[in-house]
């Protein structure tokens, strides 16, 4: 439980205090993402998805964003949930597999709330929605791959050091599941 809530403070912190705005849509790129997959690669598939979903929609409804907070709930929390999953299994390469899997849930979940807001909130067609929504696939598409750059060698580098303590596997235990699927 503690480490749950530390996870959603460092998402929340690092969602609402660095963001870089973006004029032409009125959204923000932020670090939120680095934070998402450092807790989904190194604690697994359920911090990541608290800490993603609680973190990033708790910025979005004290920052402004409200709208957004219950999209983001969701998009954030599958985006951890799924990679953490993906980078649990046992071959090579999944902690990459596992950052496209998360990163594909953030920039296609994006585009379709946004799509859909655009579209309701100005009453227009879904056509409307849509162009306005691809204005900011580049942004979130730059996002997730910083928060793969980023996320990616910090989480290994948090393991390792984790594994140095004594309470590592009591950590992981409480963190993760053993069992196999």
């Amino acid at each position: 439980m503690s480490l749950s809530a530390v996870a959603i403070v460092m998402v929340f912190l690092s969602t609402l205090l660095f963001q870089l705005p973006i004029p032409s849509t009125n959204g923000y790129f932020n670090f939120g993402d680095i934070m998402i997959f450092i807790f989904a690669f190194t604690f697994g598939p359920v911090i990541g998805g608290i800490s993603g979903a609680v973190g990033s929609s708790l910025s979005d409804a004290l920052g402004g964003f409200g709208t957004f907070a219950p999209f983001t709930f969701a998009i954030k929390g599958l985006e951890g949930l799924l990679a953490g999953l993906v980078s649990q299994r046992q071959f090579r390469g999944r902690v990459i597999l596992g950052w496209i899997a998360g990163s594909l849930v953030m920039v296609v979940g994006y585009f379709l709330a946004e799509s859909f807001l655009i579209s309701l909130v100005f009453g227009s067609s879904e056509f409307t929605g849509i162009v306005a929504a691809s204005g900011e696939l580049p942004l979130n598409i730059l996002q997730v791959v910083a928060g793969g750059l980023v996320g990616i060698p910090l989480s290994l580098t948090l393991k390792r050091l984790l594994k140095q303590t004594p309470y590592y596997y009591k950590l992981m235990g409480t963190a993760t599941s053993d069992k196999k699927i």
